[in-house]
């Protein structure tokens, strides 16, 4: 059963900050149609532009924020500082505007656009320190194991109980999967390591809301807590 958006406040407005691009997208609940998105590729600084490009894609969509019903984060795994940037203005948004907050798994956000065939889909990021992020998804989107740092040769053991030999390869470390892998009929279809933002946005609407929404993190975190004011500020003060 998925949580309804109310019809009077029917945008999904997406955010993930969790790769090198700052991205925010709008989603409109009852079309499923994106009506506004932005996604550069920023490397560094996602505390100072997360919030002008959300008003950037308000006004590209000729919307307030009394339109958003619902917002959806991107909760990892993926840089530490930058998962915590969308995370707390996820959190203040949904304050401010009283409205649900929904979790997306960057691991089921690179998977979602690959799901509707009838092959299992494996998201595989590159953890760096000889590592990898995982999880498995069946067709339709359904988790058949993880998520989970591993050992890229663990992936044989992770994948085996699971799965058939047939697999759809997508991330930062699709490659390196297809590598150790080797029993297995493996296609890569994507090594793209930052999520699109419309699957973050379709996955946040047809989720129901619940439960502590924080961030993924399937091993320690390497940086100090970020010192960046209120992200949230521009709501609060609004008209």
């Amino acid at each position: 059963m998925t949580g309804a958006v109310p019809a009077a406040r029917s945008l999904v407005l997406a955010l993930d900050t969790g790769s090198e691009r700052c991205s925010v997208a709008l989603l409109h609940a009852g079309t499923g149609r994106i009506v506004a998105r932005a996604d550069p590729v920023i490397g560094r600084g996602h505390a100072e532009r997360l919030m002008p490009l959300v008003e950037q894609v308000l006004g590209e969509a000729g919307v307030g924020w009394e339109a958003v019903g619902r917002v959806g984060v991107g909760i990892g795994p993926g840089s530490f500082t930058g998962i915590r940037v969308a995370l707390a203005a996820a959190h203040g948004l949904s304050l401010s505007l009283e409205c649900p907050l929904v979790g997306v798994s960057s691991l089921e956000a690179l998977a979602e656009p690959h799901g509707t065939g009838e092959t299992p889909v494996l998201a595989v990021q590159d953890a760096k320190r000889g590592e990898v992020y995982a999880a498995l998804f069946a067709p339709g989107g359904a988790i058949l194991e993880g998520p989970a740092a591993l050992a890229p040769a663990a992936l044989v053991d992770f994948v085996d109980p699971v799965s058939p030999s047939r697999l759809l390869l997508v991330g930062s470390g699709a490659s390196i999967a297809a590598g150790v892998l080797g029993g297995h009929d493996v296609r890569i279809v994507s090594e793209d390591g930052a999520p699109d933002i419309a699957a973050v946005a379709r996955l946040a609407a047809a989720a129901t809301p619940g439960g502590e929404v924080r961030a993924l993190y399937l091993r320690g975190a390497d940086a100090r807590p970020s010192s960046a004011p209120s992200l949230v500020a521009s709501v609060e003060t609004s008209p």
